[in-house]
């Protein structure tokens, strides 16, 4: 199944969602700017500015005796993740309010990277599909210094006037995760000046009903074109930070139409995290909480040089570092969004895994021919990957399989991300502005949002 357009397609349903999931909020809470719930109109323009939401479901084999297949949502060149689906809606929603009221916008977006990438191709899009002007809406993203390889050269960032309107911000400091508070507390503290002395707001756009609203397609596709066996539960896997594809998921189930849904058993799902990062996992597993000392110990192998356990079959048996980044995508710690997921796999069934990329080497070569069958083409020499998630979450499976942890026959891997070099045009350190705080992040800003 391919789908060519898949905000097109269900266009009227995410605008129904939006209503549903923002409405009573953007009423409810003046303090911050929201450019409202409404999308604009389906024009010509407006289709050319989705038509990089496509989506492909493709069988990859058996393994275990389980059906595996892919849910592939890297399909825009421009970003070859899922975070096209979330940004473009999210930046449509800007575009209604400046067609609507002549206002500028300014987005703010903390990110680890992929996010960031989404965004600002979002806008881009806007902009050259004529549906805003370059003074009208810019972005500004924050993103910590070890996700800088995976910034993209786009016309963003080519064009000298684009440049400055839309900065890359990198912080260089030990924790990834600082990246939200210092864009969090620019607009807390600089929404004000910003509207008065530049004319434009400052939207802050981690509210995860920005991307719940997007990431309904996945359920919405997957009821009309490729829906799980009626007795048969689907599981689903998705390489995860705070889960936003699975709750987007879960939430386009429950608007589905009453027979659609009583058509097919309840979705599980299936988390897949790295060592860096293990939080959802942890909290699964242990009541809702997030300790350091519920990772089982790790002992140094003399004679390789790994580190290895037995003790729990969630965590990796191998690992080069127990408390390696297998990929900075994954940065979130105790996420707000845990006690969602867990009231759902609890509720539904699932589980989770934590990943190595010990692991994720031994079984490459494997991982390369099961994704090759259903036309993912993963470059020979892993060193060249750049984007480890759809790895970690087939590597996660296959895991999982052998350990006997996953008890369901269907298994859809949600491919949320794989880019590798040669993929895009990279930017380097010295292209970026560093920040240390929100008060530096502001120069930078003011100087982006000149007239």
């Amino acid at each position: 199944m391919i789908l060519d357009s898949a905000l097109v397609t269900y266009y009227e349903q995410i605008r129904a969602a939006l209503r549903d999931l923002l409405g009573a909020h953007e009423s409810a809470d003046p303090g911050d700017f929201t450019p409202g719930v409404e999308l604009p109109e389906l024009t010509p323009a407006m289709r050319e500015y989705l038509s990089v939401s496509g989506m492909t479901h493709a069988p990859m084999g058996e393994y275990g005796g389980k059906n595996v297949s892919l849910l592939d949502l890297t399909g825009n060149p421009a970003t070859m993740t899922t975070k096209t689906f979330a940004s473009l809606i999210i930046v449509a929603r800007a575009v209604r309010y400046i067609q609507d009221t002549g206002e500028r916008v300014t987005i703010v977006t903390p990110s680890s990277a992929n996010k960031a990438t989404a965004m600002r191709d979002a806008v881009l899009r806007a902009i050259t599909t004529g549906l805003v002007t370059a003074e009208q809406l810019n972005v500004v993203v924050v993103v910590p210094e070890r996700s800088v390889a995976k910034m993209r050269c786009t016309e963003l960032f080519t064009d000298s006037v684009l440049r400055e309107r839309n900065p890359i911000c990198v912080y260089r400091g030990e924790q990834p995760g600082t990246v939200k508070s210092i864009a969090r507390g620019l607009v807390d503290n600089d929404r004000e000046l910003m509207e008065t002395e530049r004319k434009t707001h400052l939207w802050y756009t981690l509210q995860l009903e920005n991307y719940l609203a997007a990431d309904i397609v996945r359920a919405l596709a997957e009821a009309e074109h490729f829906p799980a066996s009626p007795d048969c539960a689907r599981l689903h896997v998705h390489a995860v930070s705070s889960a936003y594809g699975l709750l987007g998921h879960a939430y386009g189930r429950s608007v589905l139409p009453a027979a659609d849904r009583e058509r097919t058993l309840p979705s599980r799902y299936f988390l897949v995290q790295h060592l860096g990062a293990p939080d959802m996992v942890l909290s699964l597993y242990h009541g809702g909480t997030v300790d350091e000392a519920d990772r089982p110990a790790y002992t140094l192998r003399a004679e390789d040089g790994l580190y290895v356990q037995q003790d729990d079959p969630r965590f990796p048996a191998v690992t080069f570092d127990p408390y390696e980044t297998l990929d900075p995508t994954f940065y979130t710690r105790q996420p707000p969004t845990s006690a969602r997921m867990n009231e759902l796999i609890n509720g539904q069934g699932g589980g989770g895994i934590v990943v190595s990329l010990a692991e994720c080497l031994q079984r490459y070569g494997q991982v390369r021919a099961l994704l090759g069958t259903a036309g993912i083409e993963l470059p020979a020499n892993p060193t060249a990957l750049r984007e480890w998630s759809l790895t970690m979450a087939v590597v996660g499976v296959l895991n999982a399989i052998d350990r006997g942890l996953i008890t369901e026959d269907d298994v859809l891997v949600h491919g949320s991300g794989s880019y590798s070099v040669g993929d895009f045009d990279a930017l380097t350190l010295r292209d970026l502005h560093p920040v240390e705080d929100a008060e530096s992040l502001r120069h930078v800003v003011l100087d982006a949002t000149v007239l």
